[in-house]
């Protein structure tokens, strides 16, 4: 676990080295364990839509996961940054629609899309703590999301590894479930 006297920024370079280092072998077991433990959630917490990411920077890739959700009637929304001080917006995506390249680099559904409320929300992690805090990438692109009511249900997409230590900022929102690839699957006992 990284030092906790690291400041967010140090520790987000850290986090991103170690998540860059997993082998790509070894990433797509986990990516599996993660895409398991997901539709497991999801079939104990059947929602209606669902907001997604596309992967980057090496952040867990569930698109298969995607595939089996949207084949089970999973109604899927993509973000998209309206503005650098605002909520994430979402629009409808399939697996095989279209997505272009916005100007954060990130791949999102065409502006034609149908805007989307989630009932739940996967948030890619950077890192989290143990109060289920997520670090991002700095922009609070999720926070100002979360902080909007009625509030989606919040499900935090991570590595193990990058679990760490830190402290939160008034504005920061807490997760209402971390994912990795060594949660317990629901209904599996938690280990202590």
């Amino acid at each position: 676990m990284p030092n906790n006297t690291l400041d967010k920024a140090a520790l987000r370079r850290v986090l991103l080295a170690n998540r860059q280092a997993i082998a790509a072998e070894v990433r797509q077991q986990w990516d599996a364990a993660i895409g398991a433990r997901m539709l497991a959630w999801w079939n104990a917490n059947p929602v209606g839509s669902l907001g997604v990411y596309w992967p980057i920077r090496n952040e867990p890739d569930l698109r298969g996961l995607y595939q089996d959700l949207a084949r089970q009637g999973v109604r899927l929304a993509l973000p998209v940054v309206t503005a650098r001080d605002a909520p994430l917006r979402f629009l409808g995506w399939q697996p095989g629609d279209a997505l272009v390249r916005d100007g954060f680099g990130a791949m999102v559904p065409q502006e034609t899309a149908d805007e989307v409320k989630p009932d739940a929300l996967l948030i890619p992690c950077v890192g989290f703590n143990p109060g289920n805090f997520r670090l991002g990438y700095g922009g609070g692109f999720y926070d100002r999301t979360l902080a909007v009511m009625p509030r989606p249900l919040a499900v935090g997409i991570a590595y193990e590894c990058c679990r760490a230590e830190f402290d939160v900022d008034t504005f920061d929102i807490a997760l209402d479930v971390m994912i990795t690839e060594q949660s317990p699957v629901e209904g599996e006992p938690r280990h202590a």
